[in-house]
């Protein structure tokens, strides 16, 4: 819940942020025909995704939640010889 509260209050201070500097959606399209600025509105989303795709997984393995072993298997015949039987 405190992760909500946060989020909305950025979100509201971003807007207001934009609005003050002046930023309309007429000018953001006009800035979006770059394609530096197309390629960051694409890769920064992406990098952050990944960063923390990587914090969770390195969370998860320090704190130890990762099986010590697989269920075991059923053990199954190689294909060399599920072939022979055709």
């Amino acid at each position: 819940m405190p992760y909500a509260i946060a989020t909305s209050i950025l979100t509201i201070v971003g807007a207001a942020a934009g609005l003050i500097a002046g930023v309309t959606p007429a000018a953001a399209a006009n800035l979006a025909q770059q394609p530096d600025t197309q390629i960051a509105v694409f890769m920064v989303p992406l990098t952050i995704l990944v960063l923390a795709v990587l914090f969770e997984v390195t969370r998860t393995v320090l704190r130890g939640n990762v099986p010590a072993e697989l269920p075991a298997g059923r053990n199954r015949r190689p294909l060399s010889e599920r072939r022979a039987d055709f």
